[in-house]
């Protein structure tokens, strides 16, 4: 579905895309929106999330060349945004069932690409 649609894109360690897919496999074959799953999703996302936010707010410096103060200004604004978006999606995530767990893999699975020949 997002291949038909203008999209963004950020890049990840192939190591985060492996482990990523892993998960997803390992986590649709329970099928059980239990602790343990919940709780392996969670880390994911926050993994997920901390590297979207690392590319979309903080590359951007690096590539300016931003002095030392302004990378710390923006690491300190993007931990906080961080910190309140674990949070939420922690509370979240609590409130799974099977069903939902499934369509959040799905999502996932869907987001996660290798990356393409030249």
């Amino acid at each position: 579905m997002l291949k038909q649609q203008s999209h963004i894109v950020a890049p990840i360690p192939d190591e985060l895309r492996t482990r990523a897919l892993y998960t997803v496999c390992e986590l649709k074959e329970r099928g059980k929106a239990d602790k343990e799953a919940i709780e392996k999703l969670f880390n994911l996302i926050v993994e997920l999330t901390e590297q979207g936010l690392d590319f979309f707010f903080l590359e951007p410096l690096r590539r300016l060349n931003a002095s030392s103060m302004m990378m710390g200004m923006a690491k300190m604004g993007i931990g906080s945004m961080l910190k309140g978006s674990k949070m939420v999606v922690h509370k979240v995530l609590k409130k799974l069932d099977d069903r939902s767990l499934a369509a959040i893999l799905d999502f996932i699975e869907e987001i996660i690409h290798e990356p393409e020949t030249p």
